[in-house]
Formats: structure tokens, sequence, C-alpha cells
């Protein structure tokens, strides 16, 4: 075989053996501010651990990024999303939450010289479960994992923290723990446009983890819905309504709460729970994987409240 040949080999065999990427679809939610859209499934080295929705916001002083991506190189492939929409430098990053795709990408940015904020909350919880996020994100993307490392953002906040940057108005509230401790949303009052982080799950079941709080995810979002946005961007699926966010994670997490009260009240165990009834929200992507899994972590919580 020429050496020629063997290059062409070469080049062929790598192009197989590397997986391609999955689509970030970056979607227009209002003038200047965008919804990244990534998979709504499992991470995977396809979607290099963006498996969530980031949002851009176009201001005077650069782009503000909601939510730094899942890995080292998700956050280089969030750039490359950003940089088909504007040519604005990413000056402000900010965390909504603990889960990886909110801030193991936070390493990227930090070397283009953002800044990263986040709630103190998130930061504890970010360093309480580091390991164990790159050791599950080792075995699910594999070398997509290269260049990773725990970054924690150096401005932190308690409750809430109000920015003007290059003329937009942007509040970051932490109203209470929901799918992590350190869960924030982040709001525009004058475009009326809320990024949710994990807040709000759409299009598919939320999941209720030993870490989360289902009634404080509740307050959490009734926190965010007084706001009466009229855009919601979540933290995972499409931009939406409040009607729609409502729909899929206040309606779920109250008629979850709701009827595990009943079965605890009348004498249900934990192996009992998973037969309380959440049918009405089967329509949800990953209602199979979850719903079991969600009553069994919800009658934990609600047992002793």
């Amino acid at each position: 075989m020429t050496r020629t040949r063997a290059a062409m080999v070469l080049l062929v065999a790598l192009a197989f053996a590397t997986p391609a990427l999955a689509e970030l679809r970056s979607l227009p939610v209002a003038e200047g501010i965008w919804a990244i859209v990534g998979e709504k499934g499992q991470r995977s080295a396809e979607n290099l651990g963006n498996n969530a929705t980031f949002g851009l916001i176009a201001t005077e002083d650069g782009a503000v990024l909601i939510d730094a991506g899942g890995s080292y190189l998700g956050a280089e492939q969030l750039h490359a999303a950003i940089r088909a929409v504007t040519d604005l430098p990413v000056t402000l990053v900010i965390n909504t939450g603990g889960q990886d795709h909110r801030w193991l990408g936070n390493g990227y940015w930090a070397a283009q010289g953002a800044r990263i904020v986040a709630a103190e909350a998130a930061v504890e919880d970010q360093a309480a479960r580091a390991s164990m996020q790159l050791t599950m994100l080792s075995q699910l993307i594999g070398e997509g994992l290269a260049g990773t490392e725990p970054v924690h953002a150096s401005e932190r906040f308690a409750d809430r923290l109000d920015l003007t940057v290059g003329g937009r108005t942007i509040e970051i509230v932490h109203a209470a723990p929901a799918h992590t401790p350190g869960d924030v949303f982040v709001w525009l009052p004058e475009e009326r446009v809320v990024f949710t982080g994990d807040i709000v799950f759409t299009e598919r079941l939320l999941g209720v983890l030993e870490f989360s709080s289902s009634a404080g995810w509740v307050e959490a979002f009734e926190a965010m819905a007084a706001l009466d946005p009229l855009h919601v961007v979540p933290g995972h699926g499409d931009p939406t309504t409040l009607e729609r966010a409502r729909a899929d994670t206040y309606d779920y997490l109250v008629n979850l709460r709701d009827r595990m009260r009943e079965h605890i009240d009348s004498g249900g165990d934990i192996i009992g729970s998973v037969a309380v009834d959440q049918s009405a929200f089967s329509r949800l992507e990953q209602f199979d994987m979850l719903a079991g899994r969600n009553a069994q972590q919800v009658y934990t919580e609600m047992e002793w409240e």
C-alpha cells in the first residue's frame, strides 16, 4: 500500500471512529436574545454533555451566556453555536445550578477571560459532586471529557444579584432549592424573558434526585411565575410559554406531591409509592424511565415532612 493510500485509509478510519456531534439549535427568543437547545436525552459522546438548553444575551459590552456547557469541549461547541449568531465575545457566564451541564464548561470560558457568576449554594453543590460528575461523564462521553477541570465561579451571591450589563438589566434569583440546591432563574424585566435553568423542564419529564427538593422546587417555580414572563427559556426543551412550563413542570410536581401525601397518610410504603397515579403526564418524554424513581424520591422526602 502506498503512503498516500495509507494516509487516506487512516483519515477514513478516524472519521468513522469519531462520532458526529449532536446539533445545538440556536432559536431567537427576543431581540438579541437566543435559546441554544441541546438534546433532551442522556449525556453522550455525541453531545459532549450538552444535553440541556442554554441561553445567550447580546449586550453593548459583550454577550452573556446562561450556563457554561457540560465539558470543556462542550463549551467549545457551544461557542461555535454562539459565533453563528453573533461575533460578540462572551464576557459573562451565569451558572444556573449544580448539574454538570450548568458549570463544567467554566474552564473554557475562564480561559476566554469571561466573568463567571453563580449562587453560593450552587458552588457548594458543584464542589460536593464534582468528582462524581467527572466519573460519570468519563463513562458517558469518554474522550469528550478531555480538558475538563472543575472551575468554580469567582463571583458568588446568596439569594439575589442585580446586574446592568451593556444596557441590559439582568436579575439573578435563588428563590429556593429545586432540581439542585443552588438553582436560580435569570430574569430580564424589560424584555420579560426568563431563563429558568433546571427549575423548568418542558417536553420531557423532570427528574427528582436525591439532592433535589420537590417542595422547594414548587416554591422556586412560583417565584419565577409571579414575574409573569412573556418568554420562558427552560433548562430542557425549546423556548416556551409560562402556561406550557406550568403544565410540564409545576403541575407535575404538585400532582406527585399531592398523591404521595395521600399515599403516605393512608399507610403506604416506599415500595407502593411507584404505583401513585402519574398517568396524566405520560405524554412527556422519558416518562417510563423516570416516573417510578421520582415517586420513590418524593416519598423519601415527604415521609418526614
